[in-house]
């Protein structure tokens, strides 16, 4: 007999087909109400596993209808709509994916600073408009090397950004909840220090409860009318009214955004803005790092299930 999973966000098709050849798969993401009650009341009580992703919400009122869980596999890195402390209680571990996108979540980052502060999308259009050939030269854009980058949380991702940032120049600095050993980065204990010292500020915490709202007003207007916004974490780590208030008043400079409060439609001021980078949530939107994503959930199920440890524990 194959082992039971629940699958409530799917997996790339490749790594799809190898769940569907190693265990029996019942496709929540496929259903909606009524099928989807039926589907919970007849595998709830037999599936240990669930292959799930950020997006999915697994909280107090999902796990009550999952008797029998003991593993959630998350696809993605971020978690923040999953009721851990819930889930821990209940003896399930959780997974996540967060070693394998690093890379190209930090080239993004990276990407969204210097197209934010070199104003790329404005050249684009200024070549293709003609505007070029009519008007001469655009303005002046700012330099990036020679300036200071904050980075709040010096995780796994932050580093990999830390890492760009002085490849391209930048002297490095950092907030975090505690100080890390093993790196000569300037330590800041507070977000509103980080920024009054950073040209640059680039935010690469998780999100969740903890972060929620942590770079405020206050935040930004020690960042500076002259200081770009970067934000690759989460939606919920910023103040989004008042980063499009200080966008709008010239407050800050410039901001590159991966990621929104109300995605996939975010709120339509940023749209009205010439001074931001727009980018659909997909840092980690490459066919590599996807496959490998898709591939760790695989086999963080196929851990659990043979008994070995898992790979990318959570709790």
């Amino acid at each position: 007999m194959k082992p039971d999973v629940i699958v409530a966000y799917p997996l790339r098709p490749h790594q799809m087909a190898m769940l569907e050849e190693t265990y029996t798969l019942h496709r929540l993401d496929l259903v909606k109400g009524e099928e989807r009650d039926a589907l919970l009341r007849k595998a709830g009580p037999i599936s240990s596993a669930l292959v799930c992703n950020g997006h999915v919400t697994i909280d107090e009122a999902l796990l009550s209808k999952l008797p029998a869980l003991k593993l959630a596999a998350c696809s993605s890195a971020g978690y923040d709509q999953m009721d851990v402390e819930a889930m821990t209680r209940r003896g399930i571990k959780l997974t996540n994916t967060s070693e394998v996108l690093c890379d190209d979540v930090a080239d993004m980052a990276l990407l969204l600073m210097l197209a934010a502060r070199r104003r790329l999308p404005e050249g684009d259009r200024y070549v293709r408009s003609g505007d070029w050939g009519k008007k001469g030269m655009m303005p002046l854009t700012t330099s990036t090397s020679g300036k200071k980058a904050g980075i709040v949380g010096l995780g796994r991702i932050g580093m990999a950004i830390a890492k760009r940032c002085e490849a391209v120049g930048l002297t490095v600095g950092y907030y975090g909840r505690t100080k890390k050993a093993g790196n000569d980065f300037a330590y800041f204990d507070a977000p509103v220090k980080l920024a009054d010292w950073a040209d640059i500020l680039i935010v690469a915490t998780p999100g969740g409860p903890s972060t929620e709202g942590l770079i405020s007003a206050d935040v930004l207007n020690a960042l500076g009318p002259t200081g770009s916004f970067i934000n690759i974490a989460r939606g919920t780590v910023v103040d989004e009214p008042a980063l499009i208030k200080a966008l709008q008043e010239r407050r800050i400079a410039s901001a590159g955004i991966d990621v929104y409060l109300n995605e996939p439609n975010p709120d339509p001021r940023f749209a009205a803005l010439d001074n931001v980078v727009l980018y659909p949530h997909h840092a980690s939107g490459t066919e590599e790092t996807r496959d490998r994503m898709a591939q760790l959930t695989v086999d963080n199920v196929a851990a659990f299930f043979a008994g070995r440890p898992l790979l990318t524990p959570v709790n």
